[in-house]
C-alpha cells in the first residue's frame, strides 16, 4: 500500500511539474519583447484598423502614434531590464514612473480621439476597458496562480 501511495505521489509530481512547461519560450505576450517597434506598431494598427474600420488616413495616423508609443515601450523595456540588476526604486521614484506613465497614456487617449471619430473613439474605449478589466480579473488575489484553459 505504501508503494502505491509514494508511486501516485511522484506521479502527481510529475505532472504538476511537466504542465509547467506548457506556455511557450516567449511568455504570454507572444514575443513581442523580442520584435521592432515597428513591427509592433505595426500589429498594432492591423489589429485597431479590423477591429474599429479605419480609413486609410486614419491608419496612416495611426500607424505614427503606434510606431512613437512601441519606441517609447522599448526604451522602457531596457530601462527596467537595467533596473532590476539595481536596487528598488523609491517611494518617490515609483510615484514619478505611475505619474509619467498616466500622463503618457491621457496624451495616447487625446491623440486617438483626435483621430477617430465618435463611433470608433467610443468602440475603442470599451474594448479598452474590457481589456482593463481582464488584466485587473486575472491578477486580483483570488486568481493568482490560477490558470484557465
Amino acid at each position: 500500500m505504501k508503494k502505491v501511495l509514494i508511486a501516485m505521489m511522484l506521479l502527481a509530481g510529475f505532472t504538476a511539474i511537466a504542465q509547467r512547461g506548457e506556455r511557450s519560450e516567449k511568455g504570454h505576450r507572444g514575443g513581442f519583447k523580442d520584435m521592432t517597434a515597428e513591427q509592433m506598431a505595426t500589429l498594432q494598427t492591423k489589429k485597431m484598423t479590423l477591429a474599429l474600420d479605419l480609413s486609410n488616413d486614419q491608419q496612416n495616423k495611426i500607424q505614427a502614434l503606434n510606431l512613437d508609443v512601441a519606441k517609447k515601450r522599448k526604451v522602457k523595456m531596457e530601462e527596467r531590464k537595467a533596473r532590476k540588476e539595481q536596487e528598488k526604486p523609491s517611494s518617490d521614484e515609483i510615484f514619478t514612473m505611475k505619474k509619467n506613465r498616466l500622463d503618457a497614456a491621457i496624451a495616447h487617449k487625446a491623440e486617438l480621439k483626435k483621430i477617430l471619430n465618435q463611433e470608433q473613439f467610443e468602440k475603442w474605449k470599451a474594448h479598452h476597458k474590457q481589456k482593463g478589466k481582464h488584466k485587473k480579473r486575472k491578477h486580483s488575489k483570488g486568481e493568482k496562480g490560477k490558470r484557465s484553459n
